[in-house]
C-alpha cells in the first residue's frame, strides 16, 4: 500500500492472451477447490478479444486475491470466474472508464456466506474486516481487498462488489481492454482534470528506457560496471561518475536484464538497486551470488531500501543509503576500484589455537591470490587492523582477554569496518539468543566440527574475498561443489498452518528450492490433525488469526498434548506489538515472526528450529 501511494509500484503492460489468464487461475486454484470439495469453473464468454494489454502480474495478483477469498468464505457449492464484456448498463466510478470503448468484466462469484450491506465498503479499507477477532471463523488480515483495489486503480479500473448476507458475493473487477498510461489518459482528455477525478490513483510511470551506456564499446582490458537501476537520472549520473574514474558502464533497468547482463558480460563490479521492477534487487543478489560465474563480482548496494544485515547474508560488498551525494557515489567506486587493484586478498585470522590456526589459514589461503594473518586474540586482532587492510576476518568465539562476541561487537561498532565481513569459527555451543544475536552483525557462522563445516569454510571465505571461482584451487572447487548438496533444510518437513491460500503458496515455493517437503492445514484443529498424522514434522509455521481455532488455542493444545508437544513452533502474526511475543512465547511458540515475513529469518529461523 505504501509503494502505491508513494508512487513506486511499476506498472508493465504488454499483451496477454485470456486464454492463458484462464488456464493460471485453474492451474492455481483447481487443487483449492478439490480439497474443499467445491466447483470451480473459469468462463470466457463471447465478445471478449483474444488479447488485452495490461499488466499481466498485477493483473494475476489481483484475480489471485478475488478467488483466495471466495473459496476461503465458501464452505458448499462452488466458485466461478467469468471473463465479459462489460455492458453498457454498467456504472463506474473510475473516470477512466467511463471514456473507455471497450471494459473488460472479470467476474468471480461464490456461494458463501455473503457480506451485510454495512460491511462492503468496509472490506475495503486496510486492516479492516467485518469480523476482526482472532478467533472468528474466517481468517486472514484485512489488507488483501485494499491492496487490489489500489492496483486496480493502477491498471485503469476498478473493483465493485455484490452481495447479500448468506447468498454468496460477486467482486468485479472492470479493466480497459487496452491500458493507457494516466498521463496519456489525461493528454487525450484534458476535461477530466479537476475535482471530478477523485478516484485516479497516483501516477506511476512504466520504467523508460535507460540512458545510452558503453556496452558497444567494450574491449578486452576495459574495466566495466553494470549499473542495475530502474531511476533513468539517477543511473545517468552513475554512468558519468563511472567513465570519469575510467570504467565503462553499462545500465539494466530491470532486475531480470540485470542479471542476463552480468551472466554475459561478467562485469569487474555491480551498482544494485533493491526496489526494481520484475526481479527485485534481493532476488538478484541472490541469484549472482549461487551462480559460479557471477559469484565473485563485487556488489554494491545503492537503494532507499537498505538491509545491510540481509545484503551481509548475500555477501553484498558494500552499502549505500539514498539519497546519495555525487560524493559518496565517488568514494564507494573509490573503494571497489581499490579492492580489484589489489591481486592478494588479505584475511585476518582469530584464533587462540595453534593447531586449529595454522589448519584454517593454510585451507583458505590456499592458492596464491590469498594472504593469511593469524593472531591469538582480541588483543592482537585490534593492532593488526589499526596496521593493515583487510578483506574479512575469521574469528573464533573462544578467545583470551576479550572475547570473540565482545571483539566482533567492537569491530562492528567503528565506521571504518562497517563493511568488513566476519565470519565465526567457533566449536562453542551456541544458545539461540546467542546466535539471533551474531547473525545481525556477522556474514557467516561455520560451527567446528558439524557435518561439511571445512567445506562450509572454505565456501563462506571464497564468498566473502570475491574469489574467481575458475581460478581456485582443484581441493576448494570440490569443497565447495560438496556444499551444494548440504542444505540443512533438505529433507526436512514443515507443517504450515494457515487459512490463507497465499501465503501457503508463497511458502510452498520458497520451500521448494531448498527440497523441504510441506504439509498444510487451513485451521487450528486440521493443525492438530496434521500433526498426529504426521509424527515426523520437524517445525510448525503457526498463524495466529485462522478460523475456529486461532493460532495461541492451537500452540496451548499441542503444548498439552503428551504425543506432540515437543515440536518446535514458530508463531506468525499479522500484528507488530510489544506484547506479541509474550503473548506467542506464553500460548507455546518456540519463536515468532511478524508478518510481512522476511524470507532470510524465516528460513534461518526454521534452519534452527529443525535440528
Amino acid at each position: 500500500l505504501s509503494k502505491v501511494e508513494a508512487g513506486k509500484m511499476q506498472v508493465e503492460p504488454r499483451p496477454i492472451a485470456l486464454t492463458d489468464l484462464k488456464d493460471f487461475v485453474e492451474r492455481t486454484f483447481g487443487a483449492v477447490a478439490e480439497q474443499k470439495q467445491l466447483s470451480f469453473v473459469a468462463n470466457i464468454k463471447q465478445g471478449v478479444p483474444r488479447t488485452i494489454v495490461t499488466d499481466p502480474q498485477r493483473l494475476e495478483q489481483v484475480l489471485k486475491n478475488l478467488l483466495a477469498n471466495a473459496f476461503k468464505f465458501t464452505d458448499t457449492g462452488g466458485v466461478e470466474l467469468t471473463i465479459r464484456p462489460a455492458s453498457k448498463q454498467e456504472r463506474f466510478e473510475n473516470d477512466a472508464l467511463k471514456n473507455e470503448t471497450t471494459v473488460l468484466a472479470f467476474a468471480v462469484t461464490d456461494t458463501g456466506i455473503g457480506i451485510a450491506a454495512d460491511k462492503q465498503k468496509l472490506i475495503f479499507e486496510a486492516f479492516q474486516q467485518a469480523d476482526g477477532t482472532t478467533s472468528r471463523k474466517y481468517g486472514g488480515t484485512g489488507l488483501g481487498l485494499s491492496i487490489s483495489r489500489e492496483i486496480s486503480r493502477l491498471l485503469g479500473g476498478e473493483i465493485q462488489v455484490r452481495s447479500q448476507s448468506g447468498q454468496g458475493s460477486t467482486f468485479t473487477l472492470f479493466l480497459p481492454a487496452r491500458y493507457v498510461a494516466l498521463e496519456a489518459a489525461a493528454e487525450a482528455a484534458p476535461q477530466l482534470q479537476g475535482a471530478t477525478v477523485t478516484m485516479t490513483p497516483p501516477a506511476t510511470p512504466a520504467v523508460g528506457p535507460a540512458p545510452e551506456d558503453d556496452r558497444e564499446q567494450i574491449r578486452a582490458g576495459d574495466r566495466v560496471l553494470l549499473i542495475v537501476e530502474d531511476d533513468a537520472k539517477f543511473a545517468k549520473i552513475m554512468l558519468t561518475v563511472a567513465r570519469e574514474r575510467g570504467w565503462k558502464g553499462v545500465v539494466a533497468n530491470r532486475g531480470d536484464t540485470g542479471l542476463a547482463l552480468a551472466n554475459e558480460l561478467v562485469p569487474d563490479a555491480i551498482t544494485l538497486d533493491i526496489q526494481l521492477p520484475v526481479v527485485d534487487g534481493w532476488n538478484v543478489l541472490d541469484l549472482l551470488k549461487r551462480n559460479p560465474a557471477t559469484r565473485h563480482i563485487p556488489v554494491h548496494i545503492i537503494s532507499v531500501n537498505e538491509r545491510r544485515e540481509r545484503g551481509q547474508g548475500f555477501d553484498a560488498f558494500s552499502y549505500l543509503e539514498k539519497p546519495v551525494s555525487r560524493e559518496s557515489v565517488e568514494t564507494a567506486l573509490a573503494h571497489v576500484s581499490t579492492f580489484l587493484d589489489r591481486s592478494i586478498r588479505k584475511v585476518l585470522l582469530v584464533e587462540d589455537d595453534s593447531t586449529s590456526r595454522d589448519e584454517v589459514a593454510k585451507l583458505i589461503a590456499e592458492g596464491d591470490d590469498v594472504e593469511a594473518t593469524s593472531v591469538s586474540s582480541a588483543e592482537e586482532a585490534h593492532e593488526a587492523l589499526e596496521r593493515e587492510v583487510f578483506d574479512c576476518i575469521v574469528v573464533d568465539l573462544t578467545l583470551p582477554g576479550q572475547s570473540g562476541v565482545a571483539f566482533i561487537e567492537q569491530v562492528k561498532a567503528d565506521p571504518r569496518y562497517q563493511d568488513l565481513p566476519v565470519l565465526v569459527h567457533t566449536a562453542k555451543d551456541l544458545t539461540r539468543k546467542e546466535e539471533v544475536r551474531l547473525r545481525q552483525i556477522v556474514t557467516s557462522i561455520v560451527v567446528k566440527g558439524q557435518d561439511n563445516s571445512t567445506a562450509k569454510l572454505v565456501n563462506d571465505t571464497a564468498m566473502l574475498l570475491h574469489r574467481v571461482h575458475d581460478t581456485l584451487p582443484d581441493r576448494s572447487k570440490a569443497l565447495i561443489a560438496s556444499t551444494e548438496h548440504g542444505d540443512p533444510l533438505s529433507g526436512k518437513k514443515v507443517l504450515v498452518v494457515d487459512d490463507d491460500a497465499r501465503n501457503v503458496f508463497a511458502l510452498l515455493s520458497v520451500f521448494e528450492r531448498h527440497n523441504t517437503s510441506v504439509i498444510y492445514a487451513e485451521n487450528g484443529k486440521a493443525g492438530l490433525q496434521a500433526l498426529h498424522d504426521n509424527p515426523d514434522v520437524d517445525v510448525v509455521l503457526m498463524d495466529v488469526m485462522m478460523p475456529e481455532m486461532d493460532g495461541y488455542e492451537c500452540m496451548r493444545a499441542i503444548r498439552n498434548d503428551a504425543n506432540i508437544r515437543s515440536v518446535p513452533i514458530i508463531a506468525i502474526t499479522a500484528k507488530a506489538l510489544k506484547d506479541d511475543r509474550e503473548k506467542c512465547i506464553e500460548s507455546g511458540a518456540s519463536d515468532y515472526l511478524p508478518k510481512p515475513v522476511d524470507v532470510d529469518k524465516l528460513l534461518d529461523a526454521v534452519r534452527l528450529w529443525s535440528r
